[in-house]
């Protein structure tokens, strides 16, 4: 065996050194996530957010997830991870030039006990996903080129650099901040700029008065399966190794995702009579994306008390952002990820304790000292999401039309947009 081994390295040309250092069960699990992680934004998402629009705009919000993977594929492999993960950037604020293009990226190249090119592509659909997040802000009512401009400027200059803050050794890391899958790169990241979009567009045309009904719930229900399972990919995978971290992580996200989905549809039962399935499905999507900064540091009791936070604290955020401050956020991302993310980060400085079942905390760190610096990080996060997300829609605006004019919006987006209908009956 030994021998083959060699024989086909010397084939191949790559040093035998360099690959005795790669853990294939570590590398094959985060190829795994990989998949996982694409398969919640195509065609997860992608069928979850085309659900829940009317008939008329539902291939444009699948054109949307699908075409944002594209572009922001290409632009994570040329200055989008370089900038996220280099070295020797800006003192704690973006990365380094020095992987530009990928141009260090080799076969040989490693990222701890895996391949260097497993971890870019991970962390590509990490990159990929947010965007698409904010597709439902502003869903039914945004030109195809503008959601283009603004997804790719925001990308650049909003996820790239947080990213860099938490995760590429930036200054939030430096402060000892724990966002284990994405709580505020990711979630914080798009529910801000979600809000932010829906402010700047404005409503679309008959809300809030006129009833703006999901088309679809069985194509809802089942993008939220898909979302559920890819889910793992994305917090048990940020383990980057085939480990108990990555295996806890796995475990306390789907108790959150049930716990969310049990209490959001026990709210809705009191309040109105009957348990709805779209309900079901969006507190679980909100157990999910608030366990997600925790799932690497806490245990099942944690995970149990964060997912029924989620259900029942998004609940309520969304009713407030669509009834009292009357915000067309069309399909609730600011308050099931931009609050779902912003309380996990908060919640998991409690449970990450050793007496709560959690990893425990550092001897020199207090609880209180850790939730100051979760609350830093999700207020620079939600600051920097903002300010970006307004600049880059203004400037989106200022090179093509920002919203479809309003016969354009009420004959559709699929029309308007692509030429094409969703449905041919």
């Amino acid at each position: 065996m030994m021998c083959r081994l060699v024989l086909a390295l010397v084939v191949v040309g790559l040093p035998a050194v360099a690959w005795a250092d790669v853990d294939s069960g570590d590398t094959a699990w985060l190829l795994t996530s990989t998949a996982l992680v694409l398969f919640m934004t195509i065609p997860g998402l992608a069928l979850f957010y085309a659900g829940l629009v009317r008939t008329r705009n539902v291939l444009s919000v699948l054109m949307q997830c699908f075409i944002l993977v594209c572009a922001i594929s290409v632009l994570w492999v040329t200055v989008g991870y370089t900038l996220a993960f280099g070295a020797g950037g800006i003192g704690g604020v973006i990365g380094g030039l020095e992987k530009i293009f990928l141009r260090t990226v080799t076969v040989d190249s490693l990222a701890g006990t895996i391949p260097e090119s497993v971890f870019v592509v991970f962390q590509l659909t990490f990159a990929a996903i947010t965007p698409a997040l904010i597709v439902g802000g502003f869903a039914e009512r945004m030109n195809f080129a503008a959601m283009l401009i603004f997804c790719l400027l925001w990308t650049l200059f909003a996820y790239v650099p947080v990213a860099h803050w938490v995760w590429g050794g930036g200054w939030l890391a430096q402060m000892g901040v724990m966002d284990f899958a994405g709580g505020a790169v990711v979630h914080v990241n798009a529910g801000v700029a979600a809000l932010v979009a829906a402010m700047v567009l404005g409503r679309r045309r008959g809300f809030p008065q006129t009833a703006m009904l999901p088309h679809n719930m069985t194509m809802t229900v089942t993008g939220a399966a898909m979302l559920w399972v890819g889910w793992f990919g994305f917090n048990a995978g940020s383990a980057v190794a085939a480990d108990g971290v990555a295996g806890m992580a796995m475990l306390v996200t789907h108790t959150s995702a049930a716990a969310g989905a049990l209490m959001w549809m026990a709210v809705e039962w009191v309040r109105h009579g009957k348990p709805s399935a779209l309900g079901a499905v969006t507190g679980m999507v909100a157990g999910l994306g608030t366990i997600t900064p925790a799932s690497g540091f806490v245990g099942p009791m944690g995970a149990l008390l964060i997912g029924a936070s989620a259900g029942f604290i998004c609940y309520w955020a969304t009713q407030l952002v669509k009834q009292h401050w009357v915000i067309d956020d069309s399909l609730d991302v600011f308050p099931v990820h931009g609050v779902g993310g912003a309380l996990g980060m908060l919640l998991t400085s409690v449970f990450v304790a050793s007496t709560l079942g959690g990893a425990g905390l550092a001897p020199e760190v207090s609880m209180i000292s850790q939730f100051m610096v979760q609350s830093i990080a999700v207020i620079a996060t939600a600051g920097w999401s903002a300010l970006v997300s307004y600049l880059a829609l203004k400037l989106a605006g200022a090179l093509v039309p920002l919203r479809v004019g309003v016969e354009e919006e009420i004959e559709g987006l699929d029309l308007v947009n692509h030429e094409e209908r969703g449905y041919n009956l």
